[in-house]
């Protein structure tokens, strides 16, 4: 009679998974996985962020020279367009030294090689709209949205994560087809009609809040309030917290239906769990992932609707900006706009995309495998 353990039997088996080493010489496929992705993981990283400098760079080149070929092609003179209402009395010399003084006068391509050169020397160019150095601009007014938008993420994010798991967790039911009914229709609506209506309601009819600006008029800035800042950040953050909480809602209850509908919670409904214990400890992770990926990821559509937000309600912020460079011809300003916003989402992306890892493990192991 054979050992079983001279043959690899039960006792070699039992032996080999209890150790993990490989009996007989060749390694198991688990195994073959682990040490693959082990040494892909040593060379991962770095290649990882290579590409994604690599992305980003061309995604910046992409933005620049598409911005510059539309803002020269535009119908509006730039010239007409920095003198204003004396433009009338604008003589061809006076046009002339305006055109040379800002390098209008030189070919397109050549004033696209000259901004580029001094942007890779850290020069962002010079605005005509604010007299001021574009960087300085693009700060100041970023750190007038910021406040605006930080507050209208968070608010879409919390109220649309919370209102999409409980129209998941009651598929079907009266509160899944108000909610959902409610999140196509505040997805179809525009920013600045949302803007108009709630400054009628809110401001206009029921006197609940200001009408416009970021402070209250003709207050000295040192006496400017923290309450006073927040009432005025009140509408413009609603209305943009407001569009932005549809695509949440309707992506976290389609997470949410299907975490449901899996084999892993339905072997915990046949172990007992049921309403808010299954949904919160199996459910709520599962929906969570696409949800914070979703919420990086709209960092650009907020930024969009601040543009419209902050016009609608006369906001000084960076929406407001890229107005006023878009309508004065103000190339440089709206390149810095432009890769600044262009970096913002980037980063957006890519905070998104761990965290979704970090939620999700099989995210990761999947990214690992590609």
């Amino acid at each position: 009679m054979l050992n079983p353990d001279e043959t690899g039997g039960l006792g070699g088996a039992a032996k080999l998974g209890a150790a993990g080493e490989p009996g007989d010489g060749i390694d198991r496929p688990d195994e073959q996985a682990a040490r693959q992705g082990r040494s892909r993981g040593a060379r991962t990283p770095v290649v990882r962020v290579v590409a994604k400098l690599g992305r980003l760079a061309l995604l910046l080149a992409a933005v620049a020279a598409g911005t510059f070929t539309l803002m020269v092609n535009s119908p509006v003179d730039p010239v007409s367009a920095y003198v204003g209402a004396d433009v009338a009395r604008l003589g061809p010399e006076q046009r002339e030294l305006i055109a040379q003084r800002w390098g209008l006068d030189e070919p397109a391509p050549q004033r696209f090689l000259s901004w580029l050169g001094n942007l890779v020397r850290g020069d962002f160019g010079f605005s005509p709209t604010f007299n001021r150095p574009v960087l300085e601009v693009v700060g100041d007014r970023f750190t007038a949205s910021l406040g605006l938008m930080a507050l209208a993420w968070l608010l879409s994010g919390v109220l649309g994560f919370a209102l999409g798991v409980l129209a998941g967790a009651r598929r079907g039911k009266p509160t899944d087809r108000v909610i959902t009914w409610w999140a196509y229709t505040l997805a179809s609506a525009p920013v600045f009609w949302v803007g108009l209506l709630l400054l009628y309601v809110f401001a206009v009819s029921l006197n609940w809040a200001p009408v416009c600006c970021a402070v209250p008029i003709g207050v000295p800035a040192a006496e400017v309030t923290l309450l006073d800042r927040l009432g005025h950040l009140a509408l413009p953050a609603l209305t943009l917290s407001v569009v932005g909480v549809a695509p949440v809602v309707l992506h976290t209850r389609h997470a949410v239906v299907e975490a449901l509908a899996s084999d892993h919670v339905a072997f915990a409904r046949a172990q007992g769990d049921r309403g808010i214990g299954l949904v919160v400890n199996r459910v709520l992770r599962n929906a969570a992932g696409p949800a914070l990926l979703l919420q990086f990821g709209s960092l650009g559509e907020l930024f969009g609707g601040s543009v419209l937000a902050e016009q609608v309600f006369s906001y000084p912020g960076l929406g407001a900006a890229t107005t006023q460079a878009a309508m004065s011809q103000d190339v440089p300003l709206l390149l810095g706009i432009a890769l600044f916003t262009a970096v913002l989402v980037f980063v957006g992306n890519t905070i998104g995309d761990r965290v979704h890892a970090a939620v999700d493990p099989r995210v990761a192991l999947r990214a690992g495998e590609r």
